[in-house]
């Protein structure tokens, strides 16, 4: 079974969720601080982290930042658990990196189902193609990097990730519940917003390709070849 690291630093809660992850069969460790999260990750990467934003030694959206700068432990799937439940707190750390995001208080049914849906949409990759292009843009999966006509482009967590989806899904119309359940996983207020925030800076970053995403009104979005 997937092995999943619990960081929250109130005993109560941290004890909650550890015990209800591990009556359902997961592998639970649990840390009540950064710096024991740190150590044993260096160790062990597990499958999934959920996160407590506000600990005592350092914030958990730094935490996220510095998960996602490292090759070893970038794609590690991580729910934030957070008391803060405006809809720019939760933009916010999803933008960052984050997976999805839970606001407490929040039900034992709630907490497992949420693991399992993000366990099943990071799941392994099996023989899916390392390298990704279209067009002019190459998006290399191992390297978690993308370029545009050979030159490197610098994109967020999240529009990696759009961007991503696209090109796996190229030719093919992909709706905005899909993309949003994907690449963002979960529901908030303005979600739809974000995502076309989101494409527009994409298009941006990625100049006159920018053009190979296309909007199909009513519907989502389709990456091609062809810019006409």
């Amino acid at each position: 079974m997937p092995t999943i690291y619990v960081v929250e630093d109130d005993k109560n809660i941290r004890e909650i969720e550890t015990f209800a992850l591990s009556n359902v069969g997961y592998q639970v460790e649990d840390f009540e601080c950064a710096g024991n999260f740190y150590a044993r990750i260096t160790e062990k990467c597990p499958d999934l982290v959920l996160l407590d934003v506000m600990l005592p030694d350092e914030d958990g959206l730094e935490i996220v930042k510095k998960l996602r700068s490292k090759p070893d432990t970038r794609q590690i799937p991580i729910i934030l658990v957070t008391a803060k439940t405006t809809e720019l707190d939760k933009v916010k750390g999803l933008d960052i990196g984050a997976d999805d995001y839970m606001t407490k208080p929040f039900g034992i049914m709630e907490l497992i189902s949420r693991v399992k849906a993000l366990l099943r949409r990071t799941g392994t990759q099996g023989n899916e193609d390392k390298i990704l292009r279209i067009g002019k843009v190459e998006l290399d999966r191992e390297r978690h990097t993308v370029s545009v006509d050979g030159v490197p482009c610098e994109l967020t967590y999240k529009e990696y990730e759009l961007l991503k989806l696209l090109m796996k899904h190229a030719g093919i119309v992909t709706t905005r519940e899909v993309i949003l359940e994907r690449v963002w996983g979960t529901d908030f207020e303005g979600e739809s917003r974000t995502l076309d925030m989101h494409i527009k800076t994409l298009r941006q970053k990625l100049k006159e390709s920018g053009g190979l995403i296309k909007t199909v009104r009513n519907v989502g979005y389709i990456m091609s070849d062809s810019e006409a």
